[in-house]
């Protein structure tokens, strides 16, 4: 994982903020490097359209090495070409092939190689018109696993940036109206607010030698491009089209019939989807490097732990891929809410629970905690109790809102927070004396997340809410929204917020083979909605443990597994979870935008 920070300007100081800066060490703290470059080219769009002009570039990456035994700085330059690479991602597979080793040198290597193969001994300075976008974008759709990228090709004088189909990492861009270009991992405080997100599944070409009537020829094989609205006088970008979800095959919409059999433990899809999450958890926590200072409680690996279904299934699997040796910490998150705690204060039965243990995440972390202790014994699970009182949330509130930036709503708050204070994984450890309690700092870099689940396997209200309406066409529809839109909703601002620990969250459920997969599924294959509930035996005195429809091929896995407790738990939105939600008194919405301003600290 790494920080990106990129700039293309006619002025040769490009001015960043220590406070930038500072972030972007966090998100990397292994290494820390930037290159600069002076490109001649022309300027499209001018007055004089055929007058050169002289383009600055700098670009600066951190690393956060988590691929390969030595830390790869970068950004990383190929000596012969001149070309740049700034890679934010974990290519797991390139064409199918696992990737052992840094990653980030497979892919440079792979893109250069693509590019240098248009150019021959007679075309040293261009290659044939497209063949250059065409090289990069072949190489990027063939990667599964979330990046973020910037390549710069020195010799077709092309910039290339992006992020993968499902937008599992963060990428900004800003584009001034004097025509700089700026990219950055995470919001900067440039006194115009002018950031948006890179669309997931898009990559962008910014090109510094030819101008739009060059570009924009109708015969040429690039109008795979769509045009997008830049200000007048900047340089040109075009949006490519081809990486926009290449390897996902359409929602199964197909309804169910009557006389199909209900989803049981039994099914051969309760096998596969073990073997495919199996698959998907075998890449994200095989080979992690352990923390250069190792102590008795050294971990590399950690679970953002609400105790429910999701995340309680991957520390399950977990367990049957890696050696006993390896301890895993839970983190779980409980804030001090203002609002619940007067509600508390007036009914004498709960006036005496402490604000952290009322919260409903801390009560289901607790009992899916001792519900792993039972059936995966052997192994040491820690959970992390993260407590943050009111005062604290304040603190940080400001920084929390600059780093989920552009994302700006009450909802949006409330789940950056439980997320940011989760993933800086200061807590105290279950079991130690309630008198003697040491604070505990957890030294994992990798944190998995559940995220991903809800949407595919409808675990949402709302999908209750639309079968309800319409049955399995609401239904569907509701899922294909919703996978649709996951990059954009969630990942970039996840990815911001967590990542500025200097950790790297990893999404099992968003695995492309498995993603592909439960596409594939008919919806009676992944949850209950439209089945008879079984009746209980009185004469066998046997009651059939009840499942909501919701997610009930995870579910149903999670019994299979021994995890019954956590397979029948309701599913809990984080921000309800975790109390972040509504902490001051009043009526405001998920959807309300904050009115808060981006300030730099001092």
């Amino acid at each position: 994982m790494c920080g990106i920070l990129f700039s293309c300007t006619d002025q040769k100081v490009v001015d960043s903020s220590d406070c930038h800066y500072a972030d972007l060490r966090r998100r990397g703290p292994d290494s820390f490097k930037t290159i600069q470059r002076q490109i001649l080219g022309k300027r499209p769009n001018s007055a004089r359209e055929a007058n050169s002009c002289i383009s600055y570039l700098n670009f600066t990456a951190t690393v956060l090495s988590l691929r390969g035994n030595l830390v790869v700085e970068q950004p990383l330059e190929d000596a012969q070409s001149g070309s740049i690479l700034c890679w934010n991602g974990e290519a797991w597979k390139v064409n199918g092939t696992t990737i052992v080793g840094n990653d980030a040198v497979v892919i440079m290597n792979l893109l250069v190689e693509a590019v240098g193969s248009h150019y021959t001994s007679s075309m040293k300075d261009k290659a044939p018109d497209g063949a250059t976008t065409e090289a990069v974008l072949d190489v990027m759709s063939s990667i599964s696993g979330p990046f973020a990228f910037l390549f710069f090709d020195a010799k077709s004088q092309m910039i290339f940036y992006g992020r993968d189909p499902l937008g599992r990492r963060s990428l900004l861009h800003n584009i001034a109206t004097d025509g700089a270009l700026s990219l950055s991992s995470i919001y900067q405080h440039t006194g115009t607010d002018g950031w948006t997100e890179v669309e997931a599944g898009c990559i962008y070409r910014f090109d510094l030698g030819n101008s739009p009537s060059t570009i924009n020829n109708p015969n040429s094989p690039e109008q795979i491009f769509h045009s997008v609205q830049i200000p007048q006088g900047s340089p040109c970008i075009f949006a490519l089209t081809k990486l926009q979800r290449p390897s996902f095959p359409g929602l199964n919409r197909a309804s169910r019939r009557s006389d199909l059999s209900t989803l049981d433990i039994d099914s051969a899809t309760i096998s596969e989807l073990a073997e495919r999450l199996q698959s998907s958890l075998s890449l994200r926590v095989q080979n992690i490097p352990y923390p250069c200072s190792t102590t008795e409680t050294s971990t590399c690996i950690a679970v953002l732990f609400s105790g429910g279904l999701d995340c309680t299934l991957l520390a399950r699997l977990i367990h049957d891929i890696l050696p006993l040796e390896y301890d895993i910490d839970l983190l779980n998150v409980a804030f001090e809410n203002p609002r619940v705690v007067r509600a508390a204060n007036t009914n004498a039965s709960l006036s005496s629970a402490s604000a952290y243990s009322m919260c409903p995440d801390r009560i289901t972390g607790l009992s899916s905690h001792a519900e792993l202790l039972r059936v995966c014994p052997g192994r040491k699970w820690r959970l992390v109790c993260i407590d943050i009182p009111y005062s604290e949330t304040l603190t940080h509130r400001p920084h929390i809102v600059r780093l989920m930036h552009p994302h700006n709503t009450e909802m949006d708050l409330s789940i950056a927070c439980a997320l940011y204070f989760a993933a800086r994984g200061i807590g105290t450890i279950v079991g130690q004396n309630a008198d003697n309690r040491n604070i505990y700092t957890t030294t994992a870099r990798v944190l998995l997340s559940g995220l991903g689940a809800d949407e595919l396997f409808a675990g949402y209200t709302r999908h209750a809410t639309a079968f309800d309406r319409n049955g399995y066409q609401g239904l569907t529809d509701e899922l294909g929204l919703d996978f649709n839109r996951v990059g954009k909703r969630n990942l970039g601002r996840d990815d911001r917020v967590i990542s500025h620990w200097g950790r790297e969250a990893r999404y099992p459920y968003l695995d492309e083979n498995l993603v592909s997969w439960v596409l594939e599924l008919p919806v009676w294959k992944k949850c209950g909605f439209g089945e008879t509930q079984p009746v209980e035996d009185k004469e066998l005195n046997f009651k059939p443990p009840y499942f909501e429809p919701g997610k009930k091929a995870l579910r149903l896995l999670a019994w299979k597994l021994g995890m019954e407790t956590a397979a029948t738990e309701k599913k809990r939105a984080i921000q309800f979870g975790a109390r972040t939600a509504k902490m001051e008194a009043g009526k405001s919405k998920g959807t309300q935008e904050l009115f808060m301003a981006l300030t730099v600290p001092e």
